[in-house]
């Protein structure tokens, strides 16, 4: 283990982001932060600092415990860092979560793709092939008094 980390590689074998990429990608959209300074996929860690991570709807805020550049076993993750995330962080992410579209009930938002469909056919008979409905009825003239 050595004593300082690219940022990238961290936040990977850390297993705070899926793979390495993304974990580039994030450092360079503005998304990773040590000590409130955005930093480059390149930067270099040391052991003390704490690296905050945006993830909407919440920032995670780790302690570095360890520099490593290899990916780790999950269990072995409360030696690598030390989550100092504030809890109203925790309370943000619940209230997303209880007021977001996680189990939507079933009619509500977007159509499903019958509901399209029966709307379609509602609103447009003629794609559906009833274009015939109401001209019979135009032919009977016997109706009109002149």
């Amino acid at each position: 283990m050595s004593a300082t980390a690219r940022i990238d590689k961290w936040l990977w074998a850390s297993r705070i982001f899926k793979t390495r990429s993304i974990a580039a990608t994030a450092c360079k959209n503005g998304r990773v932060t040590i000590n409130g300074t955005t930093v480059k996929p390149s930067h270099i860690i040391k052991v003390g600092e704490t690296i905050s991570v945006k993830k909407p709807p919440i920032t995670y805020s780790f302690k570095v415990l360890q520099c490593i550049e290899q990916r780790v076993g999950a269990k072995l993750i409360p030696e690598i860092y030390e989550n100092v995330t504030d809890p109203k962080q925790y309370e943000l992410l619940e209230m997303s979560r209880i007021s977001g579209f996680v189990d939507r009930a079933r009619g509500t938002g977007r159509p499903t793709k019958k509901e399209r469909r029966n709307l379609d056919a509602f609103i447009d008979p003629t794609m559906f092939g009833f274009d015939d409905l109401d001209d019979e009825e135009d032919d009977d003239d016997s109706y009109l008094i002149d």
